[in-house]
């Protein structure tokens, strides 16, 4: 299928200072977002908190929702409607609180359970306590078979900590070792029952849905990781561009996948959309995506060099992009209506990566032709002008014939 007329060559190349500057504008533009203002909203993935997803039992708005969280004592709720009418009045409510304990909490029960001291009886002192990063689970060894119940009554003395309630709660979870797991409740527990004292139990939900956390140290290696596994891929990518083409070609493949990222990161910003580890997943598939767009393209110039040997080489990238064209059209065009679907039906963490895949789509069709292949153009007039020169003044030497000899070589 042609949608563009076959033989026809299109002048990208001289619209090229145009675009580059918007090129450099965009990419520039986002680093500064990126790095001063105003800098990107990581999602819990990245800066560590409680993300919580409730079902109201009643309708109820945004605005109120935050409000009751914050007079719950969760200072800066981030609250979130999910847009599903199959399921209505869900939220996600997300929390900068990650543990339910903290460190003078965890003092004072060890102070309460005897730990370190004398104070108790030995059989009601344990050799180990153990607290989990979120702060919902109390595991502690003993030397003997502890008393249960003693251990509720020290817990139940230290303000703040609330066992969640049930049948085994807490239990002996090795009889060899006398180890017990206490479940305290979580902050995802903590936020319901602060919102059933706030806007009532005939609207608040039962329980949480669905409650993760995950803690500052955390959210700092998984962010430090995916902008490391951005950079591997790229470096990757180029090493595989200079392998198959030549080194000319690698370094603006490069800069067009730093574009694209660059570009969607922006966006997200400007939006105020959180960058969570879905949004890392789709910048690396736009990086895959983009690269293969501009390998077809470098591809095609290739096979044009030898070609139409003796022609510039702007007017070489002008013929490839124009015999590309159809193909790059029909294929972006098709992946942009099924993210598009994605993007306008979708909810929650889809929308978002649905959103990164079209702008990022976009950004790598549009970069393949206005920044790959001018930076390209530039690297091989400013360092392999005379290497082409040379080229072509042999093959014209070598396909030179002599005056007085025809085709076959024979003497007329």
């Amino acid at each position: 299928m042609e949608i563009f007329k076959p033989g026809k060559v299109y002048d990208f190349m001289g619209m090229r200072t145009f675009w580059v500057a918007l090129s450099l504008f965009l990419t520039i533009a986002s680093m500064v977002m990126v790095l001063i203002y105003p800098k990107p909203n990581y999602g819990t993935d990245f800066k560590g908190g409680t993300e919580v997803e409730l079902a109201f039992k009643k309708s109820i708005d945004v605005a109120t929702v935050r409000k009751a969280c914050q007079d719950a004592g969760f200072q800066h709720p981030d609250v979130v409607e999910v847009s599903d009418p199959a399921n209505p009045n869900r939220f996600l409510i997300r929390v900068q609180e990650v543990s339910s304990l903290d460190e003078p909490t965890k003092v004072k029960v060890h102070e309460a359970v005897c730990f370190g001291t004398e104070k108790c009886a030995a059989e009601h002192r344990p050799t180990e306590v153990k607290f989990s990063p979120g702060g919902d689970k109390i595991t502690l060894r003993y030397d003997a078979v502890p008393d249960l119940k003693v251990l509720v009554d020290q817990l139940h003395s230290v303000p703040h900590v609330e066992i969640r309630a049930g049948q085994h709660n807490p239990q002996i979870v090795s009889e060899r070792d006398h180890k017990v797991e206490v479940a305290l409740k979580s902050k995802g527990d903590i936020l319901v029952d602060n919102l059933k004292k706030v806007i009532g139990a005939d609207v608040a939900p039962d329980a949480a849905l669905r409650v993760e956390w995950v803690g500052p140290k955390a959210g700092k290696q998984l962010r430090d990781a995916a902008v490391k596994s951005i950079g591997i891929a790229i470096v990757f990518i180029m090493m595989y561009v200079a392998f198959r083409f030549d080194m000319r070609f690698a370094p603006g493949g490069i800069l067009a996948l730093v574009h694209d990222s660059m570009v969607v990161i922006g966006v997200f910003i400007l939006l105020k959309k959180e960058i969570t580890l879905s949004t890392i997943a789709a910048i690396l598939t736009i990086v895959g995506y983009s690269i293969a767009d501009t390998v077809i393209i470098y591809d095609r110039i290739r096979e044009n060099l030898g070609k139409f040997a003796g022609k510039p080489f702007a007017e070489i990238i002008n013929i490839s992009v124009s015999e590309t064209l159809s193909r790059t059209v029909l294929t972006s065009g098709t992946v942009l209506l099924s993210m598009s679907m994605f993007f306008l039906w979708g909810t929650g963490v889809l929308k978002d990566f649905a959103l990164a895949l079209v702008v990022g789509v976009v950004a790598g069709t549009y970069s393949s032709i206005y920044v790959a292949a001018p930076l390209t153009e530039w690297i091989d007039r400013r360092f392999f002008a005379d290497d082409s020169a040379t080229k072509v003044k042999k093959k014209r030497k070598f396909t030179a014939r002599p005056a007085g000899v025809n085709k076959s070589g024979a003497q007329v």
